[in-house]
């Protein structure tokens, strides 16, 4: 086992789990628990593959805070529901999705895996003050490029991709960011809110790509360095890069704090995060769980991995 601590970006995990385990795959009722039985294998393959010391599942008590839309209102607007109430942002999540939402949160509560999430958080400003917070390595399990920002190669923080699957997952390093990017970790914030990114309903600067973006980084720096540099007559860069950063200007003043995650969230306590073999209680409780939802062989896989990392 390593010292480090890993964080799972639960809902990026448990809808690629949704997607990634056929809706036949139900309960003794008859009720889809795919997504559940899909996250419990992905979990217990991390555990096995990376052997973590302390597990966490950061979790999105508000998936589309309002202080990010007040910044930019596109932020993941494309991603509400018709229709919520007023003011409100309910997520569009499948119908047969929705339900096992709750059993997972059960479940993973059994198995004494922390969930932590805070208000006006989403999982990645949870993971980003985790990160902070650390006192040794961590690997932080996503298919989201944002948590990039985190990689730290000397205080030892990794990111565990996911965006290539479960079968060829990626150990992202600064240096894999670098050779992807063209930017170190420490910029790819500047560099996402240049380039932009349709997922979150961010748009970035009109006529700006990767590689623009990239170039604009490694020459002057942050996003700040680069609007004091369009506005210095003597800094070298083009009139055409120049206007396309003024037309951007309102956009520039705040989306570096909309695509920066926190590091100074205000959560609750973590609770006990130590991988640990389930036992008493919570096994009780898992047992009752797994014969009510049918979790089967996915069961026998969480309770071997966590056994045998703990």
């Amino acid at each position: 086992m390593t010292d480090r601590l890993m964080l799972l970006d639960t809902a990026a995990l448990y809808f690629r789990a949704f997607h990634g385990v056929p809706e036949s795959v139900v309960d003794p009722r008859g009720q889809p628990v795919n997504a559940v039985r899909g996250l419990l294998d992905i979990i217990a393959k991390l555990l096995t593959e990376y052997r973590p010391a302390r597990i966490v599942a950061a979790w999105d008590d508000d998936w589309r805070p309002a202080w990010r839309v007040e910044l930019i209102p596109s932020y993941k607007a494309h991603r509400v529901a018709a229709e919520p109430a007023p003011g409100e942002s309910v997520e569009v999540v499948p119908d047969l999705l929705t339900p096992q939402i709750a059993i997972i949160r059960e479940v993973l509560d059994a198995l004494g895996i922390p969930v932590v999430g805070a208000p006006g958080c989403e999982a990645d400003d949870v993971i980003g003050t985790l990160c902070a917070r650390a006192d040794g390595p961590v690997d932080v399990v996503t298919g989201d490029r944002d948590l990039y920002q985190l990689v730290d190669d000397a205080r030892g923080i990794r990111v565990i991709s996911t965006i290539k699957g479960m079968r060829n997952l990626e150990v992202v390093t600064a240096d894999v960011v670098r050779a992807k990017y063209g930017v170190g970790p420490e910029h790819y914030a500047d560099f996402a809110t240049l380039r932009g990114d349709t997922s979150d309903g961010l748009p970035g600067v009109a006529g700006v790509g990767e590689k623009t973006a990239a170039g604009l980084v490694g020459e002057y720096g942050g996003v700040d360095r680069i609007l004091a540099a369009a506005a210095d007559p003597g800094s070298g860069m083009s009139a055409a890069v120049r206007a396309k950063l003024a037309a951007a200007a309102d956009y520039l003043a705040v989306a570096p704090r909309v695509v920066r995650v926190l590091a100074d969230a205000e959560l609750p306590p973590v609770g006990n995060d130590a991988v640990r073999r389930v036992a008493g209680e919570r096994a009780e409780r898992f047992a009752a769980l797994t014969e009510e939802h049918g979790l089967g062989g996915s069961a026998e896989r969480i309770l071997r991995a966590l056994g045998d990392a703990g």
